[in-house]
């Protein structure tokens, strides 16, 4: 399979996983988080995939994205431009790098729901499953443009 299969197939794992019911019985809530951290890990498996698959020209020998896309990663145009993406705050790769960055820590990336009756609920708040939606979708249609800026070399 070509690196740019894979990452459309991760990318296409983590919306279906996303998708899935989580049904309304006393799990409910920790399969909810399971499909979530799940989807995000896929995310981050075809952000290697991605970088892989852009950088393919560069012959580089590490895919992993904390290092490519560090401020002293390697010298590649589409390496910069994610960097650039990294740091606006609307952006896909913003948005995920900070749930990467829960997802590998001892809380996770799954929000804990309240269970108290007290409690106000806020509506306007999307759940981190709509926000992978919308950062998956996001992220494909960067992806079109980054990969016409790969093949150019």
């Amino acid at each position: 399979m070509s690196p740019r299969s894979r990452t459309n197939q991760l990318l296409y794992q983590a919306e279906l996983l996303v998708g899935l019911p989580t049904g309304d019985d006393e799990h409910a809530y920790a399969r909810q988080a399971a499909i979530e951290e799940s989807a995000l890990a896929l995310f981050e498996l075809a952000l290697n995939s991605l970088l892989k698959e852009v950088t393919e020209h560069a012959r580089l020998d590490d895919h992993d994205w904390q290092r490519l896309l560090a401020n002293d990663g390697p010298a590649v145009a589409e390496l910069q431009r994610l960097r650039d993406a990294m740091q606006q705050h609307d952006s896909w790769l913003y948005w995920l790098v900070a749930q990467l960055e829960k997802l590998h820590s001892d809380e996770g990336a799954a929000r804990r729901t309240v269970q108290n009756p007290a409690m106000i609920a806020i509506g306007s708040q999307m759940t981190l499953a709509e926000q992978l939606l919308g950062n998956l979708t996001a992220a494909k249609q960067d992806i079109a443009s980054l990969r016409e800026t790969s093949q150019e070399w």
